[in-house]
């Protein structure tokens, strides 16, 4: 039987309704897993029966972090929320590491997963990070805009096996200070860390890049949802 990974749901303001980008679910079932698209809610009751059902855990793209979350007030007009989606989210993270389950997290994943744990983040990286860097691309998100340089020895590098990986991107908040339980795997031109891991579970690992727009036609991609599939056993 293949293992169910929970996927967390994007969630449309305007629509007032749960999606999803295919390319989540079709990176892990790819890779061999089970991919299921959590439901909205923040029922402790209920999030503790899904992820009792689950195996392992996907942190999605999707609208940017609360500020709030590491004590800081939102730019105006430049950072768009989801309360709800972070507090079903923290109450996921906190359960799943508490039954140390392997833990993927892309984009916002990252992000979410280090402001929770203590971290911070560039509420807007044009503003509070200028560079050269392009760190928000246009369509089509599937090709490589910059590169990453990998930690030597980090577990992605000893992955991927590469010192440069090229990447896709398309987020405007990052990760600033990184919180104290995570460590870096990769970085970018300008600096801003790009990959990270926790040392001390079985697997947790985000990376800020997309490898579900990629994972069709880059193998380095293929292998990142392969180890989060294998990590699960």
């Amino acid at each position: 039987m293949k293992r169910i990974v929970g996927v967390m749901p994007l969630w449309d303001d305007e629509k007032d309704s749960i999606w999803m980008l295919p390319g989540y679910m079709d990176g892990v079932h790819q890779a061999g897993g089970l991919p299921v698209i959590f439901p909205f809610t923040e029922d402790e009751q209920e999030i503790d029966q899904l992820v009792r059902m689950c195996d392992g855990f996907l942190f999605t793209g999707g609208q940017d972090v609360s500020p709030e979350l590491y004590h800081e007030t939102p730019l105006e007009g430049l950072v768009t929320t989801c309360g709800k989606r972070d507090s079903m989210e923290g109450i996921v993270l906190e359960k799943a590491l508490d039954a140390d389950k392997p833990i993927l997290g892309i984009c916002r994943g990252i992000q979410f997963i280090n402001a929770a744990l203590g971290g911070t983040l560039y509420q807007d990286i044009p503003s509070q990070h200028p560079s050269e860097t392009e760190h928000h691309q246009h369509a089509p998100y599937d090709r490589p805009v910059h590169d990453v340089m990998m930690i030597k020895d980090s577990p992605l590098h000893k992955c991927l096996k590469v010192d440069h990986l090229p990447v896709n991107s398309y987020h405007h908040q990052a990760v600033k200070k990184l919180a104290p339980s995570l460590k870096p795997m990769a970085v970018s031109p300008d600096g801003l860390i790009e990959a990270a891991f926790m040392e001390d579970k079985r697997y947790l690992w985000a990376v800020q890049w997309h490898p579900e727009f990629s994972f069709r036609t880059d193998a380095y991609s293929r292998m990142i949802f392969a180890s989060f599939i294998k990590a699960i056993g």
